[in-house]
């Protein structure tokens, strides 16, 4: 494990440039598959998940080069296998994405159950519903879901739960309900930023879908794709951590390559918490005040509400505040891991069920704690930059899984913060 030391930072200032999306550019991997030639995808962040992704498709045959920074070309002509690795599926979830293209180009599909997670279980039930639904025979034997649609698949109208209107199901049922015959009828699909992007790739690469954005997607089957160019949507929650980071420690921070649209809730509890806000057509500008934050109530829910990948930076944010907060986490049940790591810190913090009662103190001191993911991760680093003393992070390496460049990006700003190598204690980065 890495560890990351933080120190109490000054207000931040400067401007930081947003990376590509990793939930959506996960999906956009996926897709590609479902083109028999070539894709281009622009804006695809460096970090361990998207490299993942990267490793399952060139396991099972897929060409994948990187033509420049951020710019990769997916050759899925021939796909040559159609068993995805455990080992992948088991470092990442998302993995799981290939079921559908595979079901969609070759009928069939074996792919290991991903299991749950440490911020909760996410069961892969409905996707595998939805699958069924499509005509495949599916078998759960020995951890891996078998799939197999000798006769084709055939559109039908799929309902999926209203209460989480599931991004990986509703993005998996799509795909691979894109070359089936017919049309598909998607019910409480998921209305994500992520989830449109992709089905604007799809699109350019001659699908017929209809109801991008809205809770029912029309999938009208097509025999083939072409490929095309495309890029990215910016990452928002890696935006939304850098506006959180300003909130609590103060300062003055510009962000380039930024869908303000994609934020509006999260720029509406910071506005209530007292920073202020200016947004452009590419761009954010964050103002906040060193003095400690308003309390603000937050609840998690699908988009167009409060993303739960932000609910630990809000928890921060809470824990600062100048009084009571109540956040109630309604997608995931075990988000609220970092809660413990933030009461050594002085937090005052109570857990009941799906809600978390947090009194905000006038300061937090710094102590070893440990990251258990990473939005974990990144909301302990936002502690940590509001703490007095020293804050020693253990598994710093989980903000590489989804954020490129995390530290750098905040040096950059007057954020101070080394990461360094826990058996040696050698130094990784220096401090700003």
């Amino acid at each position: 494990m890495q560890q990351l030391v933080v120190a109490k930072s000054r207000p931040l200032t400067g401007s930081i440039t947003i990376s590509g999306s990793k939930n959506g550019t996960l999906p956009l991997l996926a897709a590609a598959m479902l083109v028999e030639g070539e894709s281009i995808i622009e804006n695809v962040p460096d970090i361990h998940d998207v490299g993942t992704m990267i490793q399952m498709l060139q396991s099972l045959g897929i060409k994948c080069t990187f033509l420049g920074p951020g710019v990769l070309k997916i050759d899925a002509t021939e796909i040559r296998a159609s068993q995805a690795p455990y080992h992948l599926v088991r470092r990442m979830r998302g993995s799981f994405y290939v079921a559908g293209p595979l079901l969609g180009r070759l009928g069939e599909a074996y792919v290991p159950l991903p299991g749950g997670c440490v911020i909760g279980s996410r069961p892969v039930n409905f996707h595998i519903r939805g699958f069924k639904a499509l005509g495949t025979h599916v078998e759960e034997k020995y951890g891996i879901m078998r799939a197999e649609a000798p006769a084709g698949l055939h559109g039908c109208r799929i309902y999926l739960d209203p209460r989480w209107r599931s991004v990986g199901a509703t993005i998996n049922v799509m795909l691979a309900a894109t070359l089936a015959e017919g049309t598909t009828i998607i019910e409480n699909s998921s209305c994500e930023p992520e989830v449109v992007a992709c089905i604007e790739f799809l699109r350019q690469c001659g699908a017929d879908i209809t109801g991008a954005g809205s809770n029912t997607l029309t999938v009208r089957g097509v025999k083939k794709l072409h490929g095309t160019r495309f890029a990215s949507i910016p990452d928002r929650m890696e935006a939304g951590t850098f506006m959180y980071a300003v909130a609590i420690t103060g300062g003055d921070v510009v962000l380039h390559n930024v869908r303000p649209d994609h934020m509006t809730m999260v720029i509406e509890r910071l506005r209530e918490a007292g920073a202020h806000i200016e947004t452009g057509e590419n761009e954010l500008r964050i103002i906040s005040s060193s003095d400690r934050p308003r309390p603000v109530d937050m609840t998690t829910a699908p988009y167009p509400g409060f993303p739960t990948d932000l609910q630990p930076a809000h928890g921060i944010l809470a824990a600062r505040a100048t009084g009571k907060s109540v956040i109630e986490e309604t997608i995931f049940d075990a988000r609220y891991n970092y809660t413990d790591e933030l009461a050594r810190m002085g937090a005052d913090i109570r857990i009941a069920g799906e809600v978390a009662i947090i009194n905000g103190v006038p300061k937090l001191t710094g102590a070893p704690v440990e990251a258990t993911d990473v939005r974990a991760a990144a909301a302990l680093v936002l502690a940590g930059l509001s703490a007095e003393g020293q804050t020693v992070i253990e598994g710093a390496e989980f903000l590489d899984r989804g954020y490129e460049n995390f530290e750098a990006k905040l040096r950059r700003v007057g954020a101070p913060m080394v990461r360094r190598g826990r058996d040696n204690g050698k130094e990784l980065l220096c401090l700003a």
